[in-house]
């Protein structure tokens, strides 16, 4: 996996989730909270998380075949997917029945030092873990918003760890809510309710994770920038006069597909056509290093075609940009 892949902050996030949930089901077995329960399952399901965003991009990795010819790219996609449903399954339904289990049946919290210290140990350990997601993220997000790099990022592993180390965060602070108000009131009730907020928590977030993932699934263009970088690459103004319309569609987080119609000279010969189309394509790789499958397609511009339609993929030689 590439460092935009946020391997470091993965692993980071593997080795504090582990540690936390082993911490977490002790302070369980000796209170009794459901909300240590709720959390060390959390935790557990996160740390598989991180082990199949680990699998992915090691899949991902695999040479092109025949039978896939653009390479396996795509499988840190499915990957992810893959993690908001774990997230939405076994984190959030779990916490919701564990709370509305302890809601009807309440109990007092046995060894209070037990869940309150390990809670403390857990945010600690999760906010080393979060900054390095942070810090991770950071180095590619560039002048973006945050909301505008978990909607917009191709790879999606950085979004996750970072959605799911802040998920990881609130849930905890919500469960020594809960786990105080059942020592303060001496009503166990209280404690369920802070696991059936963990619960409604990780839906909220695995239903967004599932969404961002789900569009990249499906295929997405290149972002804006690129976009402009590769239609200033294109033209040479010589024998490519301009650009008739293009697709962009990421293969992978870093594997760009181009397809473009380009306008060329009418008296321009075969060679010289094959040149400037072969000189486009180095400019484009220049531009923009992931554009790493180009199909570049001659055309003479009309004007008469143009007027046909604004409808690139039903107008051969339209508008040229």
């Amino acid at each position: 996996m590439s460092a935009s892949g946020g391997t470091k902050a993965i692993v980071a996030a593997l080795v504090a989730n582990l540690a936390i949930a082993v911490a977490k089901f002790v302070a369980f077995l000796f209170s009794g909270s459901s909300s240590m329960l709720a959390e060390s399952v959390h935790s557990l399901a996160d740390s598989g998380n991180q082990g199949l965003l680990l699998l992915g991009g090691k899949k991902a990795k695999r040479e092109a075949t025949p039978q896939h010819p653009f390479g396996y790219g795509r499988e840190r996609y499915i990957y992810a997917f893959l993690v908001s449903i774990v997230l939405f399954t076994v984190g959030g339904m779990f916490a919701i029945y564990e709370g509305y289990e302890k809601i009807h049946d309440p109990h007092e919290i046995e060894a209070w030092y037990w869940p309150v210290g390990v809670l403390i140990f857990a945010i600690i350990a999760e906010s080393f873990s979060f900054r390095t997601a942070i810090q991770e993220s950071n180095a590619t997000r560039g002048q973006q918003s945050w909301k505008d790099f978990i909607r917009r990022a191709k790879a999606p592993e950085l979004p996750v760890v970072l959605l799911e180390d802040l998920g990881a965060l609130v849930g905890l602070i919500l469960a020594l809510i809960g786990v105080s108000l059942a020592l303060i009131t001496g009503n166990g009730v209280w404690d369920g309710i802070g696991t059936l907020c963990i619960g409604i928590l990780l839906i909220i977030i695995a239903i967004v994770l599932a969404a961002e993932t789900k569009s990249l699934l499906l295929g997405e263009s290149a972002g804006i920038d690129e976009v402009d970088r590769i239609k200033a690459a294109v033209v040479d103004g010589e024998t490519v006069t301009g650009l008739i319309h293009m697709r962009t569609l990421h293969l992978g987080p870093e594997e760009l597909l181009v397809a473009a119609k380009i306008a060329v000279q009418h008296d321009d010969t075969a060679a010289e056509i094959a040149q400037a189309i072969n000189a486009a394509e180095d400019r484009i790789r220049a531009a923009v290093p992931i554009a790493r499958v180009i199909y570049l397609e001659p055309d003479i511009y009309s004007e008469t075609a143009a007027a046909m339609g604004q409808d690139p993929g039903h107008t051969p030689a339209g508008p040229a940009l």
